[in-house]
């Protein structure tokens, strides 16, 4: 499982999340030695291999004992992923309790619970990361929740929100990643202990015993049917993280846009001394909102080939088994790299509540249609006054005459409102709903959620 790591120039403005390192070859082996430690033990549980064998394979199941040199040398000649770790830690052990080693095994029942190891510590990193984004935007959400703003749907002013509400858009959908992921954690970290097409038939009659003890010591839990052929845990996983990126990247666009002078209305930080441009010193870029974009892109962009990775032949495809392990990877790193620049651009998010209202004024008054609408439709009808409405609002665009004169000028509007009511009833402040309510309610749902996430120490 490469980690496939691609450094950024913006990494030096985000706290390393350290999911990148998690899978560099020496963590890999580590993790496999680990994988090998507990098997041997619990062979020496169930008395399969003498007990002093299992002691002496977990005493020199660590790296450091190990030739790494030997090893890459082996791999090299022998082109094969882990016999030569397992010849390696044969004679570290010793003649006399060597030939226990790996007992029963076959080399992807150590490979992918290794990898699992791995993947649990970066499934524990995002969810931390998902817990310190949602605080971050529970507090944007709240010093928003009152600031009005167009709300924009096919990217033209739809109906005023506040900011608010946008971030509460943007907190349901992480908060729902982290369920997902939560509701996962069984269907991934299972332990792998099938032999070699999953019947168990190399480890006798104490298989199942064998499989029970090796998982209770890397806590993990156990598969009914422990083939090769079966990952769908795994790409169930990815695809969450898929979704995440989804989010993600809606989230970057709207903050992208928000940035561009033509809006004005939010920022993501930008320290002194940043360099938007070789050549324009004005420049003031969003780059880790462009960062974000990118990387959500990649993320989504894995689905894919972890899907296809489903598609083993029989009861074992190593080219399927290659995709999952590089696409796991991928993904575990890609997410770290969103995450954690999602959390530093809120965490220093700035917003102008004045270029938000400005921004109301753009379309002089049309934004406020609906408003003028339902309240002339329980007077006349909501489809005849839609009509009314949608006649003059149209002549106002294309004309470039102000609305609200409009309004006022129109038999229909002006039975039954006065200019003042006009105005009032076009007032973006008066046609908000519920979006400074719920705002505040997903702010409370975030620091819940955020709260809820229990690591276990390590």
């Amino acid at each position: 499982m490469p980690a496939g790591s691609t450094s950024r120039f913006t990494d030096g403005r985000v706290p390393d999340h350290g999911i990148g390192d998690l899978f560099t070859y020496e963590a890999r082996l580590q993790a496999r030695l680990d994988v090998e430690a507990a098997l041997a033990e619990a062979e020496a549980a169930v008395k399969v291999i003498p007990a002093e064998a299992g002691e002496a394979i977990a005493e020199a199941a660590d790296l450091d004992k190990l030739d790494l040199d030997r090893i890459e040398k082996a791999t090299a000649e022998h082109s094969h992923p882990l016999t030569p770790l397992v010849e390696e830690l044969c004679r570290v052990v010793g003649k006399k309790h060597g030939g226990w080693v790996h007992w029963g095994a076959t080399t992807q029942n150590i490979t992918q619970t290794a990898d699992l190891i791995l993947l649990r510590q970066a499934h524990d990193k995002i969810l931390d990361l998902l817990g310190d984004l949602l605080r971050s935007l529970s507090k944007v959400a709240e010093a928003g929740a009152e600031v009005p703003m167009p709300g924009r749907t096919h990217s033209q002013h739809a109906v005023p929100i506040t900011f608010g509400f946008k971030v509460a858009i943007w907190i349901d959908e992480v908060a729902a990643h982290v369920d997902r992921l939560r509701s996962v954690e069984d269907r991934v970290f299972r332990l792998l202990m099938g032999g070699a097409a999953g019947t168990m038939a190399s480890f006798g009659s104490h298989a199942r015993a064998i499989e029970t003890e090796t998982a209770s010591r890397l806590d993990m839990g156990s598969m009914p049917v422990p083939s090769r052929a079966i990952n769908d845990g795994m790409v169930e996983w990815v695809s969450i993280l898929g979704l995440l990126g989804g989010t993600a990247g809606k989230i970057g666009k709207d903050v992208y846009s928000m940035m561009q002078p033509e809006f004005g209305e939010a920022f993501e930080p930008i320290p002194e001394g940043t360099i938007g441009s070789s050549t324009m010193p004005h420049k003031r870029n969003p780059q880790l909102t462009l960062d974000v974009i990118t990387a959500a892109t990649q993320l989504r962009g894995l689905v894919a080939p972890a899907m296809e990775s489903m598609l083993h032949d029989h009861e074992a495809n190593g080219a399927m088994t290659g995709i999952l392990e590089d696409a796991v990877a991928q993904a575990s790193r890609l997410a770290g790299d969103v995450l954690a620049r999602l959390v530093v651009i809120f965490t220093g998010l700035t917003f102008d509540e004045d270029r938000m209202r400005a921004n109301l004024r753009l379309s002089g008054g049309l934004i406020g249609s609906e408003s003028l609408m339902l309240e002339l439709g329980e007077r006349i009808g909501r489809q005849v006054a839609h009509d009314v409405v949608f006649e003059l609002a149209q002549r106002s665009a294309v004309d470039d005459i102000d609305f609200a004169s409009l309004l006022a000028d129109s038999p229909e509007v002006s039975t039954h409102f006065s200019r003042d009511e006009i105005d009032g009833l076009l007032d973006p402040a008066r046609h908000l709903g519920e979006s400074a309510n719920i705002a505040r309610a997903m702010a409370e749902h975030a620091r819940r959620v955020a709260d809820s996430i229990q690591i276990p120490s390590a």
